[in-house]
């Protein structure tokens, strides 16, 4: 899951340690886009010591999603 260039700026220009609300907060206020903001909400809430550690919890995220169960469609 390769993250949007502004994420990823955002992500290396961040004072750690951080938790998922000081991300969360920066981000909004750094006008980081929505989809962005809520990649950062879905993490873990825990302190952060690293951006390394911030893209490593987001990727476990997509890996898990990409290998999913699929929803069983509705008739």
């Amino acid at each position: 899951m390769p993250l949007s260039p502004s994420l990823d700026r955002f992500l290396r220009a961040m004072e750690y340690p951080a938790t998922r609300d000081d991300l969360e907060r920066e981000a909004a206020r750094d006008g980081l886009a929505v989809e962005d903001r809520m990649l950062l909400s879905g993490l873990p809430d825990q302190s952060y010591g690293a951006a390394w550690q911030v893209r490593y919890r987001l990727a476990r995220r997509a890996l898990a999603d990409a290998f999913a169960p699929a929803e069983p469609a509705h008739a």
